[in-house]
This record gives structure tokens, C-alpha cells and sequence, in this order.
């Protein structure tokens, strides 16, 4: 159908608009995937006009109030918190009537971790969705969802969503309905009547878990098929290469973002597209999806942007940004940082950490990178070893003394981590743990340390001015605020006892959050700290995502120095990854700095930095 044919009955002269800017590049790229698959753009081109109408008034000018300010997202003043709802407040009410607390932590951007239907011990931390439209039952109602969300932007506060892009549960209706033998719902995953096809996938084809779940097939005995299953078994792959599938997927989207929600999280999106022969991951049909995700949410709902969960490496990360005329993901994880940051923990070397942040320094102003310390994964040691081997590090024994020093096991370790799927056959091991914990709060408090308890508060707070420093949009674990340690109560749990990931998803003890304001305790040094530093970033628009940022030497290989510089501003951020007091020799002239922290005049010259402290020295003039 041509565009005059699909646009004579669409009244709105703002969707025509939009729908005309986007119409031919959306055709183009559907028909490079499906051919010329007439009947199903039609269909996608007839209802994505329908969700637009049936969009509520305040989000369509919510749409063209950031159609009209689109860097909304990049300011400074942005903080974010991830949190699992349940273990924060029991339900979407709970979080509705905490949102004080979240304003109180100076929180404006909430994620919202997975929170639709799932089946109860096989859900992958709620990964595993039995109904895009359906909140989990013990969590409240899609009615609840949407009031939380208005509230939410009654105060100024964006909501982020989880959007499984790869799977969908084997208790979804299109599983069940395909486990029934109807072909229409069994197209829409693979299925294989004997090993011959699977066997040669699984020849290309990395494992995502190969100890808890190994292989990317699971044979269903009671209808004699393999069907793939790259994450989980009860985690059913989706067969994008079906139009059906892409329709109805992008339907859910707009679904969800005419609830209101701001940010889509599109979660292994790297894995959406399958070719035999080749590994499956990343491949350009992948950025042809995306890509027409990003146009639809453009025409439909602007107001929504997609943020990419892509945990690879940077040079596979980065593809998924698009191009200036042509992009796809508005933000990315990420992860490589977050992994070289614990890298730089338990080394006390922060060249690796200065090389990546170099390559990030690089890229076009326009990527924004989300960074985090911690988040509700494990930590895979992602690290860049072509520029560790120049050092001598090898892969396989370097990850077992990183896990061993983050699991405490090394002489002089506060850290208290646990692995998560190890596989002693590969060498290889993930990490779990809290930032605290990982810090050596936990351990020093439990013996009474007081010293060394003051370095684990200082290293905790300055990984976080670290996180804050960076340029993008800072993300909080929720708990980390007071320095939330370890919940062990996951071993009891049979659903929860083989995977340690429930390590740092425990409850939220409000107990701590109420010690934020006593300056007697953990919680409440850390919580005033930590809310100094966010407002100081969200004042100074030297932090801000357009500034120019570069790595400087100190002569000394555990301090890492970060400069912004931002029209007359410029502020120098020194970091001490060492056990030890320290001096960064720099050479930045005699004029002297304020610490933004302390007030102190200080020359940057020959800069005193206690053990795992920080410091952020702005020049004077405005």
C-alpha cells in the first residue's frame, strides 16, 4: 500500500507528519527483512496509528515537549535508581508511597526491574515473561503500574521497564499454543523434529550459562521436539525472522509506553536474530530491528526512548548506537567500565581503566553510556586482555585472582563476593556481591575494624564519585545509598539456592534507609556524602555529558586522574585505587582548584589523596 493510500484517514496533521518523515526509510527496512510482505506492514503501518490515537493527551504533549528538548535524557541533574519491587516495597503501591524516600535521594530516573507475569522458580529473575500486558499478580495490577507511573511524573521522575526482547516463557499463550502442535504459534519459535539442525548450531553458537544451563536446545518429550533456548529451557526463543513475531512484539512496546513508560530497557538484544553458521549474536538484521523499533517509538510515542542492554565489548557495544542520521539505541550499558572498575579493585592498576576511559573519551558526544557500579546481574570479567597481555596477564589465571581477591580469599582482601557459574573446566567464574560487600564494609564492620572499616567507607564512596565523574547517566543499585550489604537468606530459598545473583538482590531494610540522617552511623555518613556528590554533579556543568574529557598521567599507577573541561570550566577528578595514602603529581599550572568536597584552595600540582579517596578540583573561573 502506498503512504497516500495509509494516510488518507488519519485526521492528525502531528502524526502525519512524523509518519511521513519515517514512512519510506520503515518500508525499505522491513522489506529487507520479510521481503515484500505487504499484508503484515500494512497491518503494523494501520495499528501503530491506532495506539497513536488511543494515546492519552498528557502523554502526547509529553511527546512534543522532548520531540522539542530530544537531549532531555543527557542533562546532569539526571540520577537514577534500579530496584526490584518487591524486595523494595513488596508491590507498586509499596514504591508509590515511598517515592518521598527516592526524591530524598535525589532520584529522578527509576528502573523498575522485571515485573510482568512469570511463572513462579522459572523465571530467570522475572526474565522469563508469560504476558507482556499482565503485572506479576503479587505485585499489584496494570491499573497500579499506571498510577505509580503519573505519579512518578507528577515529581519529575522518568520510569524505566525491562522489554525481553529475545524470549518470551514456555508459559506465555504463543508456548503453550505451540506445545499444542498449531503450527501458526509454533512458527513463531524454532522448532526442530531431531538433533540434526540443532547440532549444527550448537557448533557456532556460544553458551550463555554452560554450567546451569547448558547447550541452546531443550528437548520436549511430550511432543518429541528440540526447540532453542539460548538462556534458559523454560526460556523459549522468539523467531524474528517470522513478521508475525515483529509486529506483535513492537505492539507490546506501544502497549507499555501508552501506560507511560519512558524507557524501554530492551534486554538481549544482541541475540534477537538466528543464522546457522554463525554465532548468533550481533548480527546486522539485529540493527535492522532496532533500528525500525526506534522509527515506530519516533512516529508513535516520542516520548519513549530505547535504552540497549548490550554486555559485550565496546566494539561490539557501540554498533548499537546507529549513526547520526540514522540511530537506534538512545543509551547503552556500560558494562566494560563497570567490570574494568572491579578489575581496577582488586589490581590497584588503573591503566586498563585509563585506556578504556580513553576509548569512551573518543566517541561522538552524542552516545550516551548508562554507568553503574553494580546492578542486579553478576560481574563477568569482560576485560579487554589483547591490552592486558602487554602487561603479562594472561586471561584464565587473571580471572581466578580477580575472583579470588573479590571473594576475600587473597591475603589482605576485605571483600566478601561469591562466584556465580563457575565452570572449573574453563577457568571461568562470574561474581556476585554488593558494592559494600565487595568494598570491605561487611567484613570490617562484622570484626570490629574501625580502620579499616574508614577505608572500606572511603573506597565505597569514592567508586561512586568514580560512577558520578563519568560522563552519562549514573544509575544507583538501590541499597547502595546505605551501603546495603550481603543478604545470605537466598541459600534458604529452594528457588533461589543455586543462583548466587540473589546475593545482592535481597530486601530493602528500611531499618537502614532510616539511619540515613544520623551521622553516627554507616548509613547516615555514607547517605550524606553521597547526596553532596549528586548535587554538586547536578550543579556544575562541568559534568555534563558535552564536556570534554580526557585522562591525565600522576606518575603513580594506582591513581587515576579524569579532566573535564567545559567552556572556562575544568575540573580535575583524582582517584587512589591504593590501600595507601598517596601524591598525584600533576602538571596543571599554579592556579589554584577548590575541592568541591572540602572548600580547600589546593594547587594541582603535587595533590595529597588518602587511601582509596578521591578528589574533584574545580578551577575558579566561571
Amino acid at each position: 500500500m502506498t503512504i497516500e493510500k495509509l494516510t488518507e484517514s488519519i485526521e492528525s496533521e502531528e502524526y502525519r507528519k512524523r509518519f511521513g518523515g519515517h514512512f519510506h526509510e520503515l518500508k525499505w527496512l522491513y522489506a529487507e527483512l520479510y521481503g515484500d510482505d505487504s499484508l503484515h506492514f500494512d497491518e503494523l503501518c494501520e495499528q501503530m496509528y491506532r495506539w497513536y490515537c488511543e494515546r492519552r493527551d498528557t502523554l502526547k504533549e509529553l511527546d512534543r515537549e522532548r520531540e522539542a528538548n530530544p537531549d532531555w535524557y543527557k542533562k546532569q541533574d539526571i540520577l537514577g535508581m534500579m530496584m526490584y519491587t518487591e524486595q523494595f516495597a513488596d508491590n507498586l503501591e509499596g514504591v508509590r508511597n515511598h517515592l518521598d524516600y527516592l526524591e530524598s535521594c535525589n532520584v529522578n530516573y527509576l528502573h523498575l526491574m522485571p515485573l510482568f507475569d512469570s511463572p513462579e522458580g522459572r523465571n530467570d529473575g522475572g526474565y522469563a515473561v508469560a504476558d507482556f500486558r499482565k503485572v506479576r499478580p503479587d505485585l499489584g495490577t496494570m491499573d497500579d503500574l499506571e498510577k505509580l507511573i503519573k505519579e512518578c511524573h507528577n515529581r519529575g521522575i522518568s520510569v524505566c521497564l525491562d522489554f525481553v526482547m529475545n524470549h518470551t516463557s514456555e508459559d506465555h499463550e504463543w508456548a503453550k499454543r505451540a506445545r499444542n502442535l498449531e503450527k501458526e504459534y509454533m512458527d513463531r519459535y524454532f522448532f526442530y523434529d531431531n538433533y540434526d539442525i540443532p547440532s549444527q548450531f550448537e557448533k557456532t553458537v556460544p553458551q550463555v550459562f554452560p554450567t546451569t544451563a547448558p547447550g541452546n536446545f531443550t528437548w520436549l518429550p511430550e511432543i518429541q521436539k528440540y526447540v532453542m533456548t539460548t538462556f534458559y529451557p523454560y526460556q523459549w526463543d522468539l523467531n524474528y525472522r517470522n513478521p508475525v513475531v515483529f509486529n506483535e512484539m513492537v505492539y507490546n512496546i506501544l502497549y507499555l509506553a501508552n501506560k507511560g513508560i519512558d524507557v524501554f530497557r530492551i534486554d538481549a538484544v544482541p541475540y534477537i536474530w538466528k543464522t546457522l553458521g554463525t554465532d548468533c549474536r550481533n548480527l546486522p538484521e539485529v540493527h535492522t530491528i532496532v533500528r525500525m523499533i526506534r522509527i515506530i517509538t519516533e512516529v508513535v510515542c516520542p516520548a519513549a526512548i530505547l535504552l540497549g542492554e548490550v554486555v559485550m565489548e565496546p566494539v561490539k557495544v557501540v554498533p548499537y548506537f546507529g549513526t547520526v542520521d540514522k540511530p537506534e539505541c538512545h543509551m547503552l550499558y556500560n558494562a566494560t567500565t563497570m567490570c574494568t572498575t572491579w578489575h581496577t579493585v582488586a589490581t590497584k592498576d588503573v591503566r586498563l581503566l585509563k585506556h578504556q576511559m580513553d576509548i569512551l573519551s573518543g566517541l561522538p558526544k552524542q552516545y550516551l553510556f548508562l554507568n553503574y557500579l553494580r546492578c542486579h546481574d553478576d560481574i563477568g570479567w569482560g576485560l579487554d586482555y589483547n591490552y592486558l597481555r602487554n602487561y603479562g596477564i594472561q586471561e584464565i589465571p587473571h580471572k581466578k585472582y580477580l575472583n579470588d581477591y573479590l571473594t576475600g580469599e587473597i591475603s589482605g582482601s576485605l571483600s566478601e563476593g561469591e562466584l556465580y557459574n563457575s565452570d572449573p573446566r574453563l577457568g571461568d567464574a562470574r561474581l556476585c556481591g554488593t558494592t559494600a560487600s565487595l568494598c570491605g564494609i561487611e567484613k570490617a564492620a562484622y570484626r570490629h575494624e574501625k580502620e579499616k572499616l574508614e577505608k572500606a567507607i572511603r573506597f565505597d564512596l569514592m567508586l561512586h564519585a568514580f560512577m558520578l565523574t563519568q560522563s552519562g547517566l549514573p544509575i544507583i543499585y538501590s541499597g547502595d545509598e546505605v551501603c546495603r550489604q550481603n543478604d545470605y537468606s537466598y541459600k534458604d530459598d529452594p528457588n533461589k539456592a543455586e543462583d548466587s545473583r540473589y546475593l545482592h538482590r535481597g530486601r530493602f531494610l528500611w531499618e537502614d534507609a532510616e539511619k540515613r540522617n544520623d551521622p553516627d552511623t554507616i548509613q547516615g555518613r555514607f547517605f550524606a556524602e553521597l547526596k553532596k556528590m549528586e548535587e554538586l554533579r547536578a550543579a556544575e556543568e562541568v559534568f555534563a555529558s558535552d564536556a570534554e574529557v580526557w585522562t591525565a598521567d600522576t606518575w603513580d599507577d594506582s591513581i587515576l586522574a579524569i579532566i573535564r573541561h567545559r567552556g572556562s570550566q575544568r575540573l580535575i577528578a583524582l582517584f587512589n585505587f591504593s590501600d595507601q595514602d598517596k601524591t598525584a603529581w600533576l602538571n596543571e599550572g599554579y592556579e589554584p582548584y577548590t575541592d568541591l568536597m572540602s572548600g580547600e584552595l589546593i594547587v594541582p600540582r603535587d595533590v595529597f589523596v588518602p587511601a582509596y579517596g578521591f578528589c574533584w578540583l574545580k578551577n575558579n573561573r566561571y
